[in-house]
């Protein structure tokens, strides 16, 4: 990333935050949104790791999910989203993760969580687009026993359940839908 990018980002970063208490007063959530996109999630990752670099100039032990009161992740944006708010058993109001552990999840576990199904002869449309095996051992093993309202910050989690054709929503706060 140039220097350039990088000084528009620090100050986006310092503006964007300087007023979290006074923001709460307010009764303004902070949303941070993270898209799908299978193994592009590494470009977010790319992203969300040099805005944790900025806000740690100002608080140098700064997770990113300690700056949002919501945290919504679809698709890949969901596995970023576990991530980023998955309590430390140490501290269960810290986060787990930095967000520059993104990147090395993704290269390290990426090939094998989006390789395509074979499954199906039109993956993606009757079936999974890719085989959901892999991506669930990796989560059971680095989040073990963790649940949904044991995050650090709310989270909404969006997917699509392909067997039963509609969205699914994963939530650590009730969501209704009309």
């Amino acid at each position: 990333m140039s220097k350039l990018a990088l000084l528009l980002l620090f100050l986006f970063v310092f503006s964007a935050f300087a007023n979290v208490e006074e923001d709460s007063k307010q009764g303004k959530i902070r949303v941070l949104a993270i898209d799908g996109g299978g193994i592009q999630g590494i470009v977010a990752g790319v992203i969300l790791k040099q805005l944790e670099v900025a806000l740690q100039i100002r608080d140098p032990s700064a997770r990113i999910a300690e700056y949002f009161d919501v945290v919504a992740g679809t698709s890949t944006g969901g596995i970023i989203t576990a991530i980023l708010t998955a309590p430390d058993p140490q501290n269960k109001d810290r986060p787990l993760y930095a967000a520059n552990e993104i990147v090395q999840f993704y290269r390290q576990h990426g090939p094998s969580i989006f390789t395509k199904s074979t499954d199906c002869s039109i993956p993606g449309f009757w079936c999974p687009k890719f085989n959901g095996t892999y991506l669930r051992n990796i989560v059971t093993e680095k989040l073990d026993e963790t649940l949904l309202n044991q995050t650090t910050t709310n989270v909404v989690i969006s997917s699509f359940d392909v067997k039963l054709l509609q969205p699914t929503i994963f939530s650590s706060f009730k969501v209704y839908i009309t």
